[in-house]
This record gives C-alpha cells, sequence and structure tokens, in this order.
C-alpha cells in the first residue's frame, strides 16, 4: 500500500460522517450538472433537524436534491442553482430552488471573491489515481474554484465517472481534500436522444451553409444541435474545431466521421475543447483518458477573448423568444426561469469578435401554449421576462422561414428583418405593433407586403 492509498484509507468516512462538518448558516456548494452529489445530498437531508439556515449552491442537477424536497419551509436549508435543469424548474414550482444569474465564465472569480463562501465543498470525482489525484470528470466549470475558497473538502467517488484530461484544474490532490465518502457508483445521467422535428431540419440547413471548412464549432443540447452535427457529418467539409462549454454527442459523430481534426484551430490544436459534458454512455466511453479532448474550467472556456482566438468560430444557441428590437430571452417565461444565461452571451459575443466567427441564434417561428399557438418574434419581451442577450450583441438569428442579420441595422430595419422571418400568421399583426412602438415606415410595409 502506497502513501497515497493509506492517506484515502485515513479519510474514506461514511457520507453521514462526512455531512457533520456544515454547520448552521454555512454556504454548500455541489458539483455541477451529472456530477451532482447523490449520497452527500441525501445524507445532509437527513441532518436536516440539526442544522438551519444552510444555503446549498449547484448548477443544473439532473435529479432532485433532496435537501429542498426534506425542507419545505425552508428553516433548514435554501437551495440555489446558476442553471436550472427540469428538476431544478419543478422545486421551482414548489417554491423551493432560487435562480443565481450571472454570465458563465465569471463564475469561478466570483466565487473566488466572495467573502461568504462556499464554506463546504461536495464534489463528485472519478476514483483516486496512483499519483494521489481525484478528477472532476465531466463537469469541470468551477469545481476548482469552489475547492480553492471551501472550508472543508469532501469528494464522493463514482467509479463509473469518465476521467476527463484537461486543460488545467481538472483534478485535486489528496492531499487538499478532508473526507472521502464512495458514492453509490450509479452510470451517469444519459441525456435522451431527442429526434429532430422537420423545423428543426430547416433551420439547420440554414445555419450549415454558413459553416465553412476549418469552422470552430460551439453547440448545445437537443434536437437541433444533434441535426446540424448529421448534416455536417454528411458534408463536404474538413478541418472542422471544437471549442464549445458543452461536449455533446454531435461532436463525437463528427469526429467518428472524420470532420473533426482541430488542425487550423489557432489555439488548443488537435484538441476538442469544453468545459463539461451531457451526452450518453458512448460519449462518456469516449472521452475517458482521450486526449484528443481537453476539459478546461470555464474562465477559460467562455472567456471572450479566448473564444474570438480561433478564426471562424461558430456559436448555436437556443432561444425562448426575440422582440422586434432584437432583445434574446433565452432562460425565462415571464416570471418563470427555465435554465441561465449559461454561456450564451459569452459565445454569442467572442464568436462575432473571431475573425470569421458568427452568431447564431435559433428558434422556431412559433410554440403551443396550451391550446393556443403563438409566435416567438414579439413586440416586446413578455413582461418580467429575462433579457439573456442585449441587442447590441445579437448577429445572426434564425428561424425555419430564414436567417437574418442584425448587427449594425437601426430599429425599423431590424423589425422588418425579424417579421420577415417569423410565421406568415403573425407578420401583419407584428407590422402593427412596430407601427405603435415608432419603428416602422411605408418603406417597411411596401416590404413586407411584397414578401
Amino acid at each position: 500500500m502506497n502513501r497515497y492509498q493509506e492517506e484515502y484509507r485515513r479519510k474514506l468516512v461514511s457520507a453521514d460522517e462526512a455531512v457533520k462538518v456544515v454547520k448552521s448558516g454555512d454556504w454548500v456548494a455541489y458539483s455541477h450538472f451529472a456530477m451532482t452529489p447523490r449520497v452527500l445530498d441525501e445524507a445532509l437531508a437527513r441532518r436536516k433537524d440539526e442544522l438551519f439556515d444552510v444555503k446549498i449552491r449547484g448548477v443544473c442537477a439532473l435529479h432532485p436534491v433532496k435537501v429542498a424536497l426534506a425542507d419545505p419551509e425552508q428553516k433548514h436549508f435554501i437551495y440555489n442553482s446558476s442553471f436550472f435543469s427540469g428538476a431544478d424548474r419543478r422545486l421551482q414550482d414548489e417554491g423551493l430552488a432560487y435562480h443565481i444569474p450571472g454570465l458563465y465564465h465569471e463564475a469561478p472569480g466570483i466565487l473566488r471573491g466572495n467573502h461568504d463562501g462556499p464554506d463546504v465543498a461536495m464534489i463528485v470525482t472519478t476514483p483516486m489515481d496512483e499519483k494521489g489525484f481525484f478528477n472532476f470528470s465531466v463537469s469541470c466549470s468551477y469545481e476548482r474554484a469552489v475547492c480553492d475558497k471551501a472550508r472543508t473538502i469532501i469528494v464522493e467517488v463514482n467509479e463509473n465517472a469518465p476521467r476527463c484530461l484537461g486543460g488545467f484544474q481538472e483534478s485535486i490532490h489528496i492531499s487538499e481534500v478532508d473526507y472521502i465518502v464512495e458514492g453509490n457508483n450509479e452510470p451517469l445521467f444519459e441525456v435522451p436522444n431527442i429526434p429532430p422535428t422537420e423545423v428543426d431540419k430547416k433551420i439547420a440547413r440554414l445555419i450549415v451553409e454558413e459553416i465553412e471548412d476549418g469552422s470552430c464549432l460551439q453547440l448545445g443540447i437537443g434536437g437541433l444541435p444533434n441535426t446540424i452535427g448529421k448534416m455536417l457529418a454528411e458534408s463536404d467539409l474538413k478541418d472542422l474545431g471544437v471549442h464549445s462549454e458543452m461536449m455533446c454527442n454531435a461532436f463525437l459523430d463528427l469526429y467518428e466521421a472524420g470532420k473533426i481534426t482541430g488542425a487550423r484551430k489557432n489555439i488548443d490544436r488537435f484538441k476538442m475543447v469544453y468545459t463539461f459534458a451531457l451526452g450518453d454512455a458512448r460519449l462518456y466511453e469516449f472521452l475517458h483518458n482521450n486526449p484528443a479532448c481537453a476539459i478546461y474550467p470555464v474562465d477559460y472556456t467562455n472567456d471572450i477573448n479566448i473564444i474570438a482566438r480561433n478564426d471562424k468560430q461558430i456559436a448555436i444557441n437556443n432561444a425562448i423568444e426575440i422582440d422586434l428590437y432584437g432583445q434574446v430571452c433565452s432562460e425565462s417565461v415571464g416570471v418563470r426561469q427555465i435554465s441561465g444565461t449559461g454561456g450564451q452571451f459569452d459565445f454569442t459575443f467572442g464568436a462575432y469578435r473571431s475573425r470569421g466567427g458568427k452568431a447564431f441564434i435559433c428558434m422556431s417561428s412559433t410554440k403551443k401554449v396550451g391550446d393556443r399557438v403563438v409566435s416567438r418574434i414579439v413586440p416586446m419581451i413578455t413582461p418580467l421576462g429575462i433579457v439573456t442577450v442585449p441587442r447590441t450583441v445579437v448577429q445572426y438569428v434564425v428561424t425555419e422561414y430564414g436567417k437574418v442579420n442584425l448587427k449594425g441595422k437601426s430599429t425599423w430595419q431590424r423589425a422588418e428583418l425579424l417579421i420577415s422571418i417569423a410565421h406568415p400568421d403573425f407578420r401583419e399583426e407584428l407590422i402593427k405593433h412596430a407601427e405603435k412602438m415608432k419603428i416602422w415606415t411605408r418603406t417597411n410595409k411596401k416590404l413586407s407586403l411584397a414578401c
């Protein structure tokens, strides 16, 4: 037994023993996405009656957080999330989850400068390697910053977590860890395969025709990114690169098709750069000990200046609605938080600053609300809704009816362009609103009627 194994044995405790370090009034930081702690969360929830005013912060928990469910009156625990998942939204609907707004790339710096904690870090990791390191696996975003700040560090080991090579700040040494808990070793959360709609296919075609050899890609989750990946895999394009906050299955499909080489990247050449991964078991297996991939903290991947250093950076993001001024809401419906700003602002701004870069905001032209069909292009963002990307930053907007570039356009031009890609059933109504808003001209009217 080497010295690291001896230290491991000394620090190995049960989850119930480890969470005794939490005191009333503490801030507790959970690791993120597929790496949200399960065993430690359940153990902390069992301490409910012993603690008061404990604040928990996480990101996009993919299972219902037990500390929130255990305390509906919130006398003991208050759960906060920087990006809402479906589980977080359901907690919010019961008044049990609160959002922490922010730009994704700023989170590590904010944490390190925060005088209020976190006091305790609860981080899911891979098993310890022979050099004494625990790897943060598929969620690196600001785990290192959390550990740097925390008074006490507890790792929850999951033997099914892939070891994701860095970059930097992708691991923590046993000498820095206070307690080790061996988790339940459940397989990581797998994102269900979302089949593309016809609208997804139309939008994907409009974007794919804008992508060139050597482009560097940022993609997200869902039917649209998967469709774009499939179309690119079947195209004649070559030497694509990856610089993306999220690693998803679409990139794996492109890599296996020989489209991704990273050979034309200006930084991190030949590396697929990301800060967290969400996909299926095939993706997680691909990432394990794979030197073709490099996981970095989010203040690197999402730094606007870093994003801009690769030529032809392509950013592709979804929206909930966009108004006639060009303001984008991608995270709420009125006061109901749906997700978060995440890296959408970072990549929209950073990609435009890249030489030859393009930033796309994508959405279907309509959505169903109950029995009604409503336009996603609206006169003004839904009252009390959140503006995720201000009109000054937006470049391309894409629906199934076309794509428009809003950069450098005046208010009346923006209104005209956006209405031109709205669903035809809503265009005349939008024109009437634009007239009342004083952003429509007689020239606009003639062009609209000619469409």
